[in-house]
């Protein structure tokens, strides 16, 4: 390790940062290492622009996926888990997992092996960025993704397997539930424990970040027991943890007029299919969505086409110490190596690190700086291709264009 720096300590639940901390960083696979490169420089430049010599990152680099197996024989090395929550944040890059057969996916045991049970993404316009939204700048809302149960929790046997068939066998035997011979089977857990430390994550963001709002979005009408606990589980989190704080949808209208009182935050919820249609029209009703884990998994991916596509959504997967800041994309073998690759998503997931450091004036610098690349129509092949008339940046370029514009901007330019 770099013996310039040190590792941010956590005392009496807040992360205490040294001017210099450690900050481990995963490469990922294909498109990794290029977007990785770019991301740290525009972090770097914007922590030097916002603190000048008072504060830099040490990076550290870690391993998983293709380059850990390749050097020290395994794809998730112990290691790598130590690491993290030594230093308690690390940097991570989209990692390789297969469909339908093949090892378990490495995004998922990272996040379990680690209980990083929220899995926080932004949905939020960047002026510039081509949309297919009338009003793009309307989006500006927060989904907390349950992060470790739901069918994430893995829990499922191949049709025509020994535990397939004894589990249609402890259906029928026992409940009189029939499932046909040639399925598949899986268990979708969902507890009182996990929903309740992600809805109380996601009211105590909403109360730190001067949110109105934090809707459950849920299943409830078909899956009663799961999905519909989920929500009352929420309902009751907000109830008995934050009775001052927040309020529900009919006190809102039975007591308030409608109108959000100032310092409350309002708890409501809605099911999931609908939801779709809400976060487009009209999507200034959501400020933070708390939501099992395939409901957010789906929900996150549509609402970033809102915002230019998953090449711009960054994600952070928190545990009650440890967080893991990644893009929402995958690998993209396709253009690996081609230098080709939009880094946005990795250079908002630092951002994301940065604002979770409290370092939130170059946490700022970052959007306001990928804001003026984009306006100068400085992007990647991606966006060029939907904005027109322009030709697309390779990675470096556009990292290179994102750092000029970090230099120039001022601490208190608004974005």
């Amino acid at each position: 390790m770099n013996a310039a720096g040190e590792a941010i300590r956590v005392e009496d639940g807040s992360l205490r940062v040294p001017p210099q901390p450690l900050i481990p960083y995963i490469e990922g696979d294909g498109i990794g290492p290029e977007i990785s490169r770019a991301a740290r420089a525009v972090l770097d430049a914007a922590v030097e622009q916002a603190y000048g010599n008072t504060r830099r990152i040490r990076w550290v680099e870690i391993y998983a996926g293709e380059k850990a197996q390749k050097l020290m024989g395994e794809l998730l090395p112990r290691e790598t888990l130590e690491a993290i929550r030594e230093f308690k944040v690390a940097l991570k890059g989209p990692l390789a997992t297969p469909v339908g057969s093949g090892h378990r996916s490495l995004n998922v045991a990272l996040r379990q092996e680690l209980d990083l049970y929220a899995c926080v993404r932004p949905i939020r316009y960047l002026p510039g960025v081509p949309s297919p939204l009338k009003d793009p700048q309307d989006v500006d809302f927060v989904i907390f993704r349950e992060n470790t149960e739901d069918v994430y929790a893995g829990i499922e046997w191949e049709r025509g397997s020994p535990e397939a068939r004894k589990f249609r066998e402890l259906l029928k035997d026992h409940f009189g539930v029939e499932i046909r011979p040639d399925a598949g089977v899986g268990v979708k857990p969902i507890s009182e424990f996990g929903t309740k430390r992600l809805v109380r994550k996601a009211i105590a963001y909403a109360l730190s970040h001067g949110r109105k709002r934090v809707t459950l979005m849920h299943k409830g009408n078909i899956m009663k027991y799961t999905e519909g606990a989920f929500c009352r589980w929420g309902y009751e989190v907000a109830r008995e943890e934050f009775p001052e704080q927040t309020i529900t949808e009919e006190e809102l209208f039975s007591r308030h007029g409608g109108k959000i009182p100032e310092g409350k935050v309002l708890v409501n919820d809605r099911i999931a299919d609908i939801m779709f249609q809400h976060v487009i029209t009209p999507p200034r009703e959501f400020d933070v969505i708390a939501t099992p884990n395939l409901n957010g998994d789906y929900l996150s991916d549509a609402c970033a086409a809102q915002v230019g596509g998953v090449g711009m959504a960054p994600g952070a997967n928190l545990g009650d110490e440890v967080g893991v800041f990644e893009p929402t994309h995958g690998t993209a073998p396709d253009i690996a190596g081609k230098n080709v690759a939009n880094p946005t998503a990795l250079i908002l997931s630092g951002a994301l690190l940065l604002d979770h450091l409290g370092w939130t004036e170059a946490a700022r610098l970052v959007h306001e700086a990928l804001a003026r690349t984009f306006q100068q129509k400085r992007v990647t092949g991606d966006l060029a291709r939907l904005l027109g008339g322009t030709e697309g940046l390779s990675t470096d370029a556009f990292a290179e264009a994102v750092v000029e514009n970090v230099q120039t901007l001022s601490e208190t330019e608004e974005a």
